[in-house]
């Protein structure tokens, strides 16, 4: 088997908490190096001993619930997080979807952020120019295309955002819940966009809410419950047994 384009081995991804001094800030002032020292210490755990590779072409679905360490995973994907422990290998180009308007300026139109934005991800602007049309006619945002972004609902930047990212020959790209905004006739053409990708062997990792998508895109899933990975495998038996588990009674 050739080498996976991703691989996380026993990988282990901790935060330093800063944000709360627990006996009051007279005793913080009063305690100084102390209380330093026990805030660096404080940590939160998001992802605990991942282990997982994915193939050239594959795509994966991540699931769980909110907080699980879904957007953690593809943080250290996409190289803006470095693991505490462990080790992260990526071979390809990352094209991430991870948080709406991103890379965009709020001041600029539509059409003068996907040049900025084609230029951020590693095009020339003749590259941009190319696909122009292309961009404009998938978001479907008309004449608002020529409008400041900051007047556009979350809905008409996901269109944007997705446009070109989608457009510009992505090698591996992250999608984190993006499909979840905007209208349902948009929704089905981001994953025809999508399926398009899949065959023409470009690798996804796909984070969603969504099972039905789930199903629909993905290759195999990762069920991620309390950081770590609970399950592994086909995109049915794993979303299956994710909705029976979510869909169970607590205990008081």
């Amino acid at each position: 088997m050739s080498q996976p384009v991703i691989s996380f081995d026993r990988v282990c991804k901790s935060f330093s908490q800063y944000n709360h001094v627990t006996a009051g800030i007279k005793s913080f002032l009063f305690h100084l190096p102390t209380a330093i020292r026990s805030l660096r210490q404080a940590k939160y755990t998001a992802l605990k001993d991942i282990t997982f590779d994915v193939q050239k072409g594959e795509v994966l679905g991540i699931i769980g619930k909110n907080g699980a360490g879904k957007s953690t995973t593809l943080g250290l994907v996409a190289g803006v997080l470095k693991p505490t422990s462990g080790r992260v290998f990526v071979k390809g180009r990352v094209s991430p979807m991870l948080e709406l308007g991103a890379g965009f300026h709020r001041e600029l139109t539509g059409r003068e952020n996907i040049f900025l934005k084609g230029v951020l991800m590693g095009l020339t602007r003749a590259e941009v120019a190319q696909r122009l049309d292309e961009i404009i006619e998938f978001s479907e945002l008309g004449d608002f295309i020529d409008q400041p972004i900051r007047t556009y609902s979350s809905g008409m930047l996901t269109r944007l955002g997705f446009s070109v990212v989608s457009s510009l020959d992505p090698e591996i790209l992250l999608i984190d819940e993006i499909l979840a905004v905007g209208d349902m006739d948009f929704q089905k053409k981001c994953v025809a966009r999508m399926l398009e990708f899949k065959s023409s062997a470009v690798t996804m990792l796909f984070v969603s809410h969504a099972m039905k998508q789930v199903g629909q895109i993905c290759d195999r899933v990762i069920w991620i419950e309390n950081h770590e990975i609970k399950q592994m495998g086909p995109p049915e038996a794993v979303t299956t047994a994710y909705t029976q588990g979510s869909e169970q009674p607590h205990s008081p």
